[in-house]
């Protein structure tokens, strides 16, 4: 099979007059970012852009909102896409947009018919002849013919119904509404309910009163005729309905407050898998003001809780349809159970129904326990109820990584199951059959796989990863085996591949490190070039020389080879002034040195603005950071804050060592996780740093969420230590009078709260420390939105290094 290559340099003029703009330059080049270094800021009157703070802080208003949501026509003619190009107002959605497969000016799809074409003629499941797809839209189902594009709504209800998916012989549609599954026969338009779920108690479960209570209720009934003639009656009315279900369902009571999470029915609708979920009915949320408000009140909104705080639970139900009967499944392996010593059954933190087997006899299913530090992935057969094991992974930090719970299911036709793992320190896939027998290794080596989908042909895998390099994201084609590995597209960036129907194209988003993520087309088997059909920037941002930065690799303190982009002053054509600042991006798990367009764009852009006054830029991909594999991503486990952390000291000493910096003339600075090591960094890195500014960051774990905390911290009640020397509050004593700090967060933000650093700000103050400042954003979530928010963060993230590592700061 040939490869379909991104063309190094593309003639982006043909595709840019085709939109009706001028002819602009395209992705650069090796050979064209070379001659980009020659760039000197005397000729910028040459160019439209203006490289200033304001001027980059207007974001998607300058760089558009890349194509997302790509979706083909059922004849293989047209791709659907959203897509907002540069020039609209920066709080405008994306729109809807489609382009013919053979190229040409993407159309504007008129907003009176955008929502009816995203839910009807681009969604849902095919039948497995691929004549017809069945899509949910609105709560309502319909029906489409794909050879000739008829429509057909198949109920219209005031429920809710969704997740449509075809039976066994395709004349049947399964679907959920509410709690329970039903099934609509095509040829009659019957429709059948599968399950009856109820919420509980079951009748006759409440239980009978005591003391007091039982002396009340018995006197009622001693007293008056009217209460034991109502008991009467509503023992006639339990019998009555009793009678009632012998002839229907039989229904299937939840525990009280309960809750349907999942419902997953076989192709045959003989059987249906049930998640379950008890709300933690304990938590205590947290309480976040919304200042700025149309009211002109302050209103409170009520979000998540705390780490360690009591959490949902979920169990995992099989139904027989024909008898209603429900058996709850055990999910925790012999061996694991009796480890856990004489306790009640610990709840999972989570499980996950995979789908079923074309013939309907087994269900896919993993489950992960309460401390995410175990992961069992099962089969299990419908007819006996009975589950079989086909991988127990156990993590002695936590199990994760790309993948993690999105790459399981069904090879088609087969009882072979597929599922990822990180067994061998790197994300792969493998295969076993239901019974756990014969089982395979599909993928292997020091790379990961990030994602994998079966196109609609059914007849191969379609794997995104990374074998070539972390710093490039491809597809691949692979057979069900894992044999046949080929390379559908090649070259440098990210491209994500999503095939036409008929399997003859392919539609591919893909980005360089310096432009964009724009939509391509091409043929899927036989090799062609990829044709550009987006241009998402601004004539104006496209005049601009933005560089790809190089990606370097300096040694950690442990041995360790640590990746990091750079920016250079000679980049733009300027002396270094021998400051540097070291960026940390956020989320931990993350991966942001890579050859493709970073979700930190607009820092991005203010780094080439550092670069252009003479700072040195260095963008880590710290321990904990995605794209590494198992080591890497769990090399923080009890401690954030650690190697994280001394990861950004050893950066700091490369650039003394190898970049001829400064080492007094060095400061740092991040957003959410960024911003955290940003405080850690000036509060435990002794006089690395001589400034850092902290966005929206983590000042006490024991504050933060549950689901990302735990994993990596374990229970601020059970391990006290792990949160204590991985919290900057517990160390705000260690600021030095000649470090400046600069805390800037968002008043509204739900995922980091305001109260983190008023903690914080409390902590300094009682310390007397004074060398610190922070400025707050009244109508900013955690990720800031409005341009004016984002420039007076970044103008105060300047002056911060201007004043205090720039070449005439004041020290």
């Amino acid at each position: 099979m040939k490869r379909s290559r991104i063309p190094e340099t593309r003639p982006l003029a043909l595709s840019i007059l085709c939109l009706g703009l001028p002819a602009l330059a395209g992705p650069a080049s090796a050979g064209a970012q070379q001659a980009l270094a020659t760039y000197e800021p005397a000729a910028a009157q040459a160019f439209e852009f203006d490289l200033s703070i304001r001027s980059i802080m207007r974001g998607p208003e300058i760089v558009g909102q890349a194509p997302t949501g790509v979706a083909w026509s059922d004849d293989s003619e047209w791709i659907y896409f959203s897509w907002k190009p540069a020039g609209a107002a920066w709080h405008e959605s994306r729109d809807l947009y489609r382009v013919s497969t053979d190229g040409g000016e993407p159309e504007l799809v008129p907003e009176a018919r955008a929502d009816s074409i995203r839910g009807v003629l681009t969604g849902g499941a095919v039948s497995a002849d691929r004549r017809l797809r069945v899509t949910s839209w609105g709560g309502d189902l319909f029906l489409v013919d794909r050879r000739s594009g008829e429509v057909r709504r198949l109920l219209r209800t005031s429920a809710s119904e969704s997740r449509p998916r075809f039976g066994a012989g395709d004349d049947r549609v399964l679907f959920r509404s509410g709690n329970n599954g039903f099934a609509l026969d095509l040829a009659t338009g019957a429709v059948t309910q599968l399950t009856d779920i109820r919420s509980g108690p079951e009748p006759g479960d409440d239980p009978e009163a005591e003391g007091q209570r039982a002396f009340l209720e018995e006197q009622q009934r001693e007293l008056f005729e009217h209460v034991r003639v109502d008991e009467l009656r509503q023992e006639e009315r339990d019998s009555t309905e009793a009678r009632r279900d012998r002839r229907a369902l039989q229904p299937v009571y939840l525990d009280r407050d309960e809750r349907v999470q999942g419902l997953v029915s076989s192709p045959g609708g003989d059987w249906v898998t049930v998640e379950a979920s008890l709300p933690a009915s304990d938590a205590r949320g947290t309480m976040v003001p919304d200042w700025v408000t149309g009211s002109g009140y302050t209103e409170e909104l009520n979000v998540r809780s705390k780490v360690g705080d009591e959490q949902s639970s979920s169990r995992l139900g099989l139904i027989d349809v024909a008898t209603g009967q429900a058996t709850w499944l055990d999910l925790l392996p012999a061996d694991y159970r009796e480890g856990l010593g004489e306790t009640d059954d610990p709840d999972y933190a989570d499980i996950t129904i995979h789908g079923w087997n074309d013939a309907g006899t087994h269900a896919l299913i993993t489950a992960v326990s309460f401390d995410y530090k175990t992961r069992w992935i099962y089969t299990l057969e419908a007819a006996t109820a009975e589950l079989t094991l086909l991988e127990a992974w156990f993590d002695e930090a936590w199990v994760g990584g790309p993948c993690f719970n999105g790459c399981a299911g069904w090879i088609p036709g087969t009882d072979r199951a597929f599922y990822s793992s990180e067994a061998t320190g790197f994300a792969h896939l493998y295969a076993a059959e239901a019974d756990g027998s014969n089982p395979a290794v599909l993928t292997e080596g020091e790379w990961e796989v990030h994602r994998v989908a079966i196109p609609e042909s059914r007849d191969h895998f379609l794997v995104h990863a990374s074998p070539e390099s972390p710093f490039e994201w491809n597809a691949y084609r692979m057979e069900f085996d894992g044999s046949g590995w080929e390379a559908v597209t090649v070259g440098a960036g990210q491209s994500n591949a999503t095939p036409s129907p008929d399997g003859d194209r392919m539609a591919v988003i893909h980005s360089r490190a310096n432009r964009p993520a724009e939509l391509f087309v091409g043929e899927y088997d036989d090799g062609a070039s990829l044709e550009q059909l987006t241009v998402s920037p601004s004539a104006e941002w496209l005049t601009f020389p933005w560089v790809q930065p190089g990606i370097v690799r300096f040694d950690a303190e442990d041995g360790a080879s640590v990746p990091a982009r750079i920016y250079r002053p000679s980049d733009m054509g300027v002396e270094p002034n021998g400051a540097a600042v070291i960026f940390v991006h956020g989320a931990g798990y993350l991966h942001n040195v890579h050859n493709w367009w970073s979700s930190y764009y607009r820092e991005y852009m203010f780094h080439h603005f550092l670069a252009a006054q003479g700072y040195t830029v260095l963008d880590v991909d710290y321990r904990g950071s995605a794209g590494y594999g198992r080591d890497w991503r769990t090399g923080i486990y009890r401690w954030m804050g650690g190697k994280d952390l001394s990861d950004q000291v050893d950066g700091a000493r490369y650039l003394v060592a190898d970049e001829g910096i400064d080492p007094n003339r060095i400061g740092i600075y991040g957003g959410s996780y960024g911003g955290f090591i940003t405080l850690m960094a000036l509060f435990t890195a002794d006089d690395t740093f001589r400034s850092g500014a902290a966005l929206r960051s983590v000042t006490d774990w024991a504050h933060y969420n549950h689901w990302y905390t735990s994993r990596i911290l374990n229970l601020p009640q059970d391990d006290e230590e792990a949160y204590r020397q991985s919290s900057p509050i517990y160390f705000a004593e260690n600021l030095r009078p000649d470090q400046h700090l600069l805390i800037l967060h968002g008043m509204v933000d739900t995922n980091v709260h305001y109260s983190d650093v008023v903690r914080l700000a409390q902590r300094l103050i009682e310390l007397g420390k004074e060398n610190w400042e922070m400025a707050l954003y009244p109508v900013e979530g955690h990720g800031f939105a409005e341009p004016s928010s984002w420039t007076d963060e970044y103008r105060r993230i300047y002056k911060l290094f201007r004043e205090t590592i720039g070449p005439d700061a004041i020290r």
